[in-house]
């Protein structure tokens, strides 16, 4: 299997089995004893969906296979195996989860030794040591063992309290969990920090994770936010790598609307390193007239955050993210961290001393619509002549009032139209014009 944008992701034991983690364990050791590791420590952290256990024991027994010594975390967010990688003396750090996908799914996201995600590069060696196989066999006491470390999440949850610089004391927040990773971590941070917060899918549940609840929901948290008369709404993903908030209104605040207030915010401390953000090619068109008007230059990248992150890397800067909500500040961590992204927004509201409407009205979003198109042959979307001839009409149609994304998701099987137009209606007709165009043209996968 291929990593994607996001590392290996498929339906558990199906496309994503004991022998592939069990193959990946025994990979990694053997790429770091490439590099001269010598028993190499691996960090091992899951989000608590069932198929994870499994995963998580053939990772251990690839990994003390090939030498190497495994170092369980339990459940816990992506973004604390990242930092807890970084800060310690492992030399990698492996997290099991399929993100915001359904529970059914699972993943495998490798972070080398200074937690960053891999390189193409790394992650192309990978690909052929499981493919191929590695030749370490190591027996006798050269054999890796394993063990628990119980200390992980307290070590995660006092970082990011103890970086955030902000007192939440009178601030009531509604706050999903996503029954996944966080889901009793976040209330924990954001009640040391001092506010009210009142919990939903805040159960780590090994079945219902994402079901319903959860940024891939975020209808959920704005609905509640009324309900509970709450001043802000926080929703992340199963693993928790990801934030997305609601106003007090019941409003949905995008990653866009995000990455704009933590910008300005940034740019007025004087901490926005170069004048600039990293985005993708997905992020709403206001969002770049909100940062013209500000001054604040924007690069874009392809989809993906590693995308995003090695921009950032490349260009010097300290924050990007996507329309997600998956936001990166290099300044504080090494990936995308739900927790701490939403700890600077609360921090961004405190500094301006507003709400998060105000600050939200930032940018004005053009209706966009995003169609899915599963079920065709995605390698063969660059070859389309019909695709690109409709793509060609459409983009003549809207001229300088839109823009239209045609792409192969690089997690799921399936082809993502996105359209952005002054109405609605118009993005509307225009996404399902492509979509129908691009299933006629590239059939069924």
């Amino acid at each position: 299997m291929k990593f994607g944008t996001d590392g290996v992701r498929g339906l558990a034991n199906a496309e994503v089995g004991p022998e592939l983690a069990l193959r990946l364990g025994r990979a990694i050791v053997t790429v770091l004893a490439e590099e001269g590791h010598t028993r190499p420590a691996i960090l091992i952290g899951r989000d608590p969906r069932w198929s994870g256990e499994m995963l998580e024991a053939a990772l251990i027994a690839g990994v003390t296979s090939a030498g190497g010594d495994a170092i369980t975390l339990g459940v816990i967010p992506t973004a604390a195996v990242a930092h807890l990688t970084a800060t310690g003396d492992a030399a990698a750090g492996v997290m099991i989860s399929a993100s915001h996908n359904a529970m059914p799914d699972n993943g495998l996201k490798v972070f080398g030794g200074n937690g960053f995600k891999l390189s193409d590069e790394e992650e192309a060696r990978l690909e052929e040591l499981l493919e191929q196989g590695s030749d370490r066999y190591p027996t006798g006491v050269a054999v890796g063992r394993s063990r628990q470390d119980a200390s992980g999440v307290s070590r995660y949850v006092s970082s990011v309290v103890a970086e955030a610089d902000v007192d939440l004391d009178g601030l009531h927040l509604v706050v999903d969990g996503a029954n996944g990773a966080a889901a009793s971590i976040a209330p924990m941070v954001y009640r040391q920090l001092g506010a009210k917060v009142t919990v939903l899918g805040g159960v780590p549940d090994p079945e219902r994770i994402n079901d319903g609840v959860g940024s891939t929901h975020p209808d959920v948290v704005c609905n509640a936010v009324l309900e509970h008369g709450a001043d802000v709404g926080i929703t992340h993903d199963g693993d928790a790598d990801r934030v997305l908030a609601a106003a007090a209104d019941g409003t949905e605040v995008d990653g866009d609307a995000i990455l704009a207030i933590l910008a300005r915010d940034a740019r007025e401390e004087g901490a926005l390193r170069n004048d600039a953000v990293a985005t993708t090619v997905m992020t709403n068109l206001g969002f770049h007239q909100a940062m013209d008007r500000l001054g604040i230059g924007v690069v874009t990248t392809q989809v993906g955050d590693r995308y995003v992150l090695e921009a950032m890397r490349e260009q010097d800067l300290v924050l990007g993210g996507e329309q997600s909500g998956h936001l990166i500040q290099l300044d504080r961590c090494t990936t995308g961290d739900g927790l701490r992204s939403a700890v600077r927004l609360l921090r961004a509201m405190r500094r301006a001393d507003a709400s998060l409407a105000d600050l939200a009205s930032i940018m004005q979003r053009l209706p966009q619509v995003l169609v899915n198109v599963p079920d065709v042959a995605k390698e063969r979307l660059d070859e389309s002549a019909a695709v690109a001839a409709v793509v060609a009409a459409v983009e003549e149609d809207l001229g300088a009032d839109g823009r239209v994304l045609v792409r192969p998701s690089g997690t799921e099987p399936l082809v993502r139209v996105m359209v952005e137009a002054p109405t609605e209606e118009a993005a509307q007709g225009a996404a399902e014009r492509i979509a129908s165009t691009v299933r006629d043209d590239l059939g069924t996968a």
